[in-house]
């Protein structure tokens, strides 16, 4: 799916254009979510990562779960941003505690993490620094990426990701377990 994304054209684009539509019609509240984000004015590689993670994921659960994956509600996008910020809020106030925010979300979606986590560190290619962002011959100086972008944007993803992980019916006859209902 990463390949499909990635794909420049004319005609690779509308169909990003057309899924993110789908994104926006099956999950208004996660698509409203993501809006938010998006339309802030953020740098133009905060808002192509930021574009490109919330398409990509949901497509995966979309693909993966198919008719399982339930309508997010607005409360259920709120509840899942306060645990988040209760979560953060208990952390910071325990610096000695081994696991920080990125270990719960693993602990749900690992492979999903780590795909995050590849997209934003290729995005704030931490590599290029100084003489290196001024370009050299026939290429163009790069500019700086806001890491308080990138920062927002990757926070909207793990509101995305938690609240699809928890939309995802159970296979008839699985047990529910009151953790993921709450």
């Amino acid at each position: 799916m990463e390949r499909e994304l990635a794909r420049e054209s004319v005609e690779a684009q509308n169909e990003l254009d057309l899924a993110f539509r789908r994104f926006e019609d099956t999950q208004p509240n996660l698509g409203e979510k993501m809006s938010d984000v998006l339309c802030q004015p953020l740098d133009e590689t905060a808002l192509a990562l930021g574009y490109f993670l919330s398409i990509a994921i949901w497509l995966a659960f979309d693909r993966t779960f198919g008719a399982r994956l339930a309508q997010v509600t607005a409360d259920a996008v709120r509840a899942t941003e306060d645990a988040l910020a209760l979560e953060e809020e208990l952390r910071a106030a325990r610096g000695d505690e081994p696991l920080d925010l990125d270990d719960i979300v693993a602990m749900e979606q690992p492979g999903i993490l780590e795909f995050v986590h590849e997209h934003v560190e290729a995005a704030l290619d931490p590599g290029l620094e100084g003489d290196d962002r001024e370009g050299t011959g026939d290429e163009p100086a790069r500019p700086e990426v806001s890491v308080d972008d990138v920062r927002a944007v990757y926070r909207a993803i793990l509101v995305l990701t938690l609240s699809l992980s928890h939309a995802v019916v159970p296979n008839d006859g699985a047990a529910q377990t009151p953790e993921l209902l709450a």
